[in-house]
């Protein structure tokens, strides 16, 4: 009879882990602001409580909502912040590359032409006259094109609508969290069943001891890439080293974004700089190096090993979780992956512990 009452509980959590799953991939397209939030929310929840913690004139004390604004405040003033970074570089960049667009041309006339027409026989007509006015009419009438965008635009303005009602939603639901956080913790334990009390906060602990652990590798991968960054692009002797590095570095914890970011960054400055195409290259193969470094050794090192996965486990992570949730699937596959881990050791010590093995 145990054995059978014991079969029937593992059934019965295996059905509804498998419902619980494919509930969150049939709702996945929904659900960005809400993992998004409650992403924040989990990373900013203990500065929340140091907020609320600190002891003021007269023993008063923060109400929560009050730290949860203060701390939302802080995180718009750094977006803020990473956005007049990049801003005025980017504006400083576009302004080089139109000025430097003749030279350029120029360039590419006389070493991309007889290059193409010498390796693939092609022959090509290059009006550098044309060309120049042709970038230059285009760059002047930037409101004409955006006019003609505007009708695509209001053809896809469902689409539209959807992403702005998400990027509004996170903010509302970030702060809703943060402010309940304490509270919603608290109706969850109080819904748990008696008899799994004490086993799902053990299995609780560990997974934000891991989770804790995460999020000190990813800000090491953070720092790592940046210094990397930073390091090879004043190498190759790039003017904008420093704040294009950083950037690249900082923005590593979604996946593939610092890699692009950096390297479009990158590119600009480079084609306003350097007058040999192996400069450029030289730019693009830091870039190249560096993901295949993030991606194959430091992630896995810095943060697999934190976590318990073996190496090959967080690359397979990383494509599994993509492919099934898309891009906030890559950017939760190792923390979902580091909990399943802690739950699969806790079922393996039940299932060697029980009559379904020893039987």
């Amino acid at each position: 009879r145990s054995m059978t009452l014991e079969r029937f509980i593992a059934l019965q959590w295996l059905v509804i882990t498998v419902a619980f799953a494919w509930l969150l991939y049939l709702l996945a397209p929904i659900l960005t602001p809400f993992v998004a939030a409650a992403i924040l929310a989990y990373i900013c929840d203990p500065w929340v409580n140091r907020l609320c913690a600190l002891r003021l004139p007269r023993g008063w004390k923060l109400p929560r909502t009050l730290a949860t604004l203060l701390v939302m405040a802080a995180l718009l003033g750094l977006l803020a912040l990473l956005v007049l970074i990049m801003l005025p570089l980017l504006q400083k960049e576009l302004s080089h590359f139109m000025t430097r667009l003749p030279a350029l041309l120029d360039m590419a006339r006389l070493k991309l032409l007889p290059l193409l027409q010498q390796k693939f026989d092609i022959n090509l007509q290059w009006d550098n006259e044309v060309l120049k006015n042709l970038f230059v009419s285009h760059w002047q009438s930037a409101g004409g094109a955006a006019a003609k965008v505007l009708p695509w635009l209001g053809g896809s303005g469902a689409m539209l609508l959807a992403l702005l009602m998400n990027v509004l939603l996170i903010p509302l639901v970030l702060f809703y969290l943060l402010r309940d956080w304490p509270v919603l913790l608290e109706k969850i334990e109080h819904a748990m069943p008696r008899h799994l009390h004490a086993k799902v906060l053990e299995i609780a602990r560990e997974v934000d001891t891991i989770l804790a652990e995460f999020l000190r590798g990813q800000i090491a991968v953070m720092v790592l890439m940046s210094i990397f960054y930073v390091s090879c692009l004043w190498l190759t002797g790039l003017e904008f080293a420093l704040p294009i590095g950083v950037v690249a570095g900082m923005l590593v914890f979604v996946p593939y974004l610092g890699m692009f970011a950096g390297l479009a960054l990158a590119t600009l400055a480079a084609l306003t700089q350097f007058d040999q195409f192996a400069s450029i290259a030289l730019v693009w193969f830091v870039f190249g190096a560096g993901q295949l470094l993030e991606g194959m050794v430091v992630t896995p090192w810095l943060v697999g090993d934190r976590i318990g996965l073996h190496p090959l486990a967080v690359i397979f992570s990383l494509l599994a979780f993509g492919q099934l949730f898309g891009f906030f699937g890559l950017l939760l596959a190792l923390p979902l992956s580091a909990a399943l881990l802690v739950g699969l050791r806790h079922a393996g010590r039940w299932y060697l512990n029980s009559t379904l093995y020893s039987d």
